[in-house]
């Protein structure tokens, strides 16, 4: 029987584009070898690459289930009511688009939704937390819409909801955004779902980097609160690289064209197909499991890295996400990067809350623990993991001695992962098990 998809045949594709070839088996050796802890990135299974390589792939669907714009579209029909009813149940959702291609688009859409172009939109500071699309000006969203940004306190770090119902009284936007890609605590959605009813705003949470988590029920839901909800297929859900929309039945229509026909074209049936094994996937105790560990990952990796004498921003974290000040180190956010990047520990630059760094070189660090999650590393080896951070951190690259402590450190990550490799041979997908 012919296989329906193309990733395994190696043979084939390495026959057709060896260039191509050498470059995928270069990146899953990146990913064997390093320790991921960028927090918007995590390691799909076999299955979901399966349904990636597949002959969907190659069909244009224009429009919704049932209401196509082409012929030929009976099997991508089942495949996206089977990704959208999986969603539906999994997150206890009302109404379910699975046609955004990302987390962006599936952000414009809702704006496209519910506002109108210099709407007032309220959310939290990019510098606080918050995300390009949540009304920065370099963005679409801060150059369409007007935004009205709420920070967080400067002594507790934690969103401040007193300056919520303020800024929402003053200006009455049309839309109150809560999430974010670096705040690492759980939300009060409850607060936010009061002051929105007090002004008659839409509640929009972008649960985006902490989907997951709520599918595997270790953080609290905002599907009770939201009027919408928008997510990443990727990231803590483990699924393709995508976007979703959930949002009350009230609002489905809205939604649904705002999606298509206003901000998409042909939606990609390749991924929401494996949106659709993703969801199965996150609907079993495996997956809780692993939902689980992240989350005490990242509170034991944070709480290893204050003993080495960075500061945790809100002295600790509720999710995946942890943020670290290294001002008590010296050393800025960007030299932390490159170094640990060095080492082959791949985490990112952050600004902390009032930072008096620029953003090219902030004070802080952030990590993220789904992908070592996922490949079974649990908060017993936070520890060791924290101090290879710190050491890498502190290091001096570019001098001889700092590049010799790097090139260490690198061994030693290559052990640690050695024990638990990305996509282990025989257990996933493996394109050079037959080499």
């Amino acid at each position: 029987m012919n296989t329906p998809f193309w990733g395994p045949d190696w043979e084939s594709l390495e026959q057709a584009d060896p260039a191509i070839a050498d470059i995928l088996l270069g990146e899953l050796g990146r990913l064997r070898d390093g320790l991921q802890l960028i927090a918007s990135e995590n390691f799909t299974s076999p299955a979901v690459l399966a349904a990636l390589g597949s002959t969907l792939a190659n069909k244009y669907a224009e429009g919704y289930p049932g209401r196509r714009f082409y012929p030929g579209c009976e099997f991508v029909d089942q495949a996206e009511n089977l990704a959208a009813e999986r969603a539906k149940d999994l997150f206890g959702a009302e109404h379910v688009n699975v046609q955004s291609h990302s987390g962006s688009s599936a952000n414009l859409a809702t704006y496209a939704a519910f506002a109108q172009p210099d709407d007032p939109v309220m959310a939290l500071s990019l510098s606080h937390g918050g995300h390009l699309t949540h009304g920065s000006r370099v963005n679409f969203s801060g150059r369409w819409f007007t935004p009205i940004p709420y920070r967080v306190r400067r002594d507790t770090e934690l969103i401040d909801y007193d300056e919520v119902r303020d800024l929402a009284r003053l200006h009455r936007p049309r839309i109150i955004l809560c999430g974010g890609t670096a705040y690492s605590r759980l939300i009060d959605y409850r607060i936010f779902r009061e002051i929105a009813d007090e002004i008659d705003a839409i509640l929009w949470v972008d649960a985006a980097h902490f989907m997951g988590l709520v599918a595997g029920q270790a953080i609290p839901s905002p599907l009770p609160y939201a009027d919408v909800v928008t997510a990443t297929t990727h990231k803590t859900l483990r699924g393709p690289r995508g976007g979703m929309i959930l949002c009350r039945d009230e609002h489905a229509k809205a939604i649904d064209r705002a999606v298509f026909p206003f901000s998409q074209g042909g939606p990609m049936m390749h991924s929401i197909a494996a949106k659709a094994v993703a969801f199965k996937e996150a609907a079993s105790e495996e997956f809780a499991e692993y939902a689980r560990r992240t989350v005490s990952n990242a509170g034991a990796l944070a709480k290893a890295l204050e003993e080495t004498g960075m500061r945790a921003v809100t002295g600790g974290t509720d999710t995946h996400v942890a943020v670290l000040d290294l001002t008590p180190t010296g050393v800025n956010g960007a030299d932390a990067e490159r170094r640990c990047a060095a080492a082959r520990i791949l985490l990112t630059k952050n600004a902390i809350p009032f930072d008096t760094m620029p953003p090219r070189t902030p004070s802080g660090i952030r990590v993220g623990t789904a992908a070592i999650a996922t490949q079974g590393f649990g908060p017993g080896e936070m520890d060791r993991i924290g101090r290879l951070i710190a050491r890498a951190v502190t290091a001096e690259r570019g001098t001889k001695r700092g590049n010799a402590v790097l090139a260490d450190i690198a061994d030693e990550v290559g052990e640690v992962v050695a024990a638990k490799p990305a996509y282990a041979r025989g257990e996933a997908w493996s394109p050079d098990a037959s080499r």
